[in-house]
């Protein structure tokens, strides 16, 4: 096995740019252009031998913006119906989620 390109800072403070630049000279990741931050730093992680700590905030980025996305939709179409109960509901769901994006964010920029 080739030897791996030194660290030089944390994993989660590099751009994807960088990341990707790594990731490309490790013959055992593949598809990393394909590949969002979270993914490289997931990918790289495995190959470095370091641990990931659980994550707290729950679910990912891509998960909390399809929720989001659904509830924009359900919202537009309950206020479509004149349902103004069910608009209220899921547009606060979708605010709610969106909060959860700006805490992950906030939280892996740390």
């Amino acid at each position: 096995m080739a030897e791996l390109p030194k660290l030089e800072k944390k994993l989660e403070k590099m751009t994807v740019k960088e990341l990707r630049e790594i990731a490309l000279q490790i013959p055992e990741i593949q598809g990393v252009h394909g590949m969002n931050k979270e993914e490289l730093i997931s990918a790289l992680k495995k190959v470095y031998g370091i641990e990931e700590e659980p994550r707290k905030v729950g679910g990912s980025m891509r998960e909390l913006k399809a929720k989001i996305a659904k509830f924009k939709e359900l919202a537009a179409k309950a206020k479509e119906a004149g349902d103004l109960e069910k608009y209220e509901r899921y547009r606060k769901l979708a605010s709610r989620f969106k909060k959860r994006t700006r805490k992950l964010a906030k939280k892996a920029a740390a």
